[in-house]
């Protein structure tokens, strides 16, 4: 989930009594939990119109079902199967550590077709960890001139720290970069990351806020392009592999990677999960939510969100892939490198 504030908390919530407050006490009611968290979205949420969603229709549908002799249980899995079908993982509903993420049933299946450790005995030698970031390795493919940088999520402490690995990999003809699995973080430090192999400085996207009551309100359009500072970045071919479980500032990522000529795409279809996150939400029940507040959109005025990038080239690993230790999709970065840019 990115990690970048926006100031939209209307309500406050005190623990001791466990009751919201949006202006005056607000009645613990299922009734009432339901039209405050249903009158929230419609006034603040922002994809509605990208995700072709009719979202009176689903009042019409799911208002019906409320009483206040609902359970706590019933109440949860019924705002929980209205949220769904916003698709949108980062429209998510807590109760204390229990959540529900909308459309996020696909991305958790892409769990059983990723395992690292199978690419560092297997495919990779020489994998050093870099320790000031969240999760980012790299080594050598075993065998053939590429290099292999792996990012697990885009948090950290020094983004600039690309550099100096890809200094360390600057004999290799090619570099695999795998975000499969790359759960987001911030925009920023993806930008950063993705400098260092900027062939020029490209339109890649805007982004607008909502800031009315219809569902079309929005702020004027905020222009963001590719950074191209770096002295020396890295031209030559390189694949970025993803899966279902690439989102957020991951996808951000490859909006940056992807508008390189000499970056390619391989696996499955991201999540198609993009906009900023609202600040923590209240409910008089003591249940908390958030949800997006923005939409990026492509120069061409198109979206990603709920489509996600596709790959140019589509492998997706099976858990018995993994199972018989293979990666079909490293294997599939290997064949593309050498059929099309003859590098083994």
């Amino acid at each position: 989930m990115k990690k970048r504030a926006f100031l939209s908390i209307i309500s406050f919530f005190s623990v001791a009594c466990e009751t919201a407050f949006l202006g005056e006490e607000e009645e613990n009611s299922n009734t009432n939990v339901f039209e405050i968290f249903w009158n929230d979205l419609d006034k603040h949420y922002s994809l509605f119109t990208v995700r072709n969603i009719d979202w009176d229709m689903l009042y019409q549908t799911y208002r019906p079902q409320v009483n206040d002799d609902l359970s706590e249980d019933e109440l949860w899995t019924m705002m929980s199967n209205l949220i769904e079908h916003l698709d949108d993982s980062h429209t998510t509903l807590y109760d204390g550590d229990k959540r529900y993420k909308s459309g996020y049933a696909l991305n958790e299946q892409s769990i059983a077709g990723f395992d690292a450790d199978l690419i560092t005995s297997k495919y990779v030698e020489g994998a050093t960890q870099v320790t000031t970031e969240s999760e980012l390795y790299y080594g050598k493919v075993k065998g053939k001139e590429i290099g292999y940088i792996y990012l697990r999520s885009m948090n950290g402490d020094n983004p600039g720290v690309i550099d100096e690995v890809l200094q360390k990999l600057d004999s290799y003809q090619a570099i695999i970069l795998d975000v499969r699995q790359n759960t987001g973080g911030d925009d920023r430090y993806s930008a950063r990351i993705a400098q260092a192999f900027a062939d020029g400085k490209h339109l890649i996207y805007t982004v607008q806020t909502r800031n009315g009551p219809g569902h079309d309100d929005f702020d004027e359009k905020k222009l963001y392009y590719t950074r191209n500072d770096n002295a020396n970045p890295y031209t030559r071919p390189v694949v970025v592999l993803t899966d279902r479980r690439t989102i957020s500032a991951g996808e951000i990522f490859l909006l940056h990677m992807k508008s390189f000529a000499h970056v390619t795409q391989i696996g499955d279809t991201t999540a198609g999960d993009f906009s900023t996150v609202s600040n923590m939400r209240f409910l008089p029940n003591g249940w908390t939510y958030v949800y997006s507040i923005q939409k990026f959109l492509l120069p061409n005025g198109t979206s990603l969100d709920g489509v996600g990038h596709v790959p140019a080239v589509y492998i997706k690993n099976t858990a018995s892939d993994i199972d018989a230790s293979v990666d079909s999709v490293l294997e599939g970065a290997f064949d593309y490198l050498y059929s099309v840019h003859g590098i083994e």
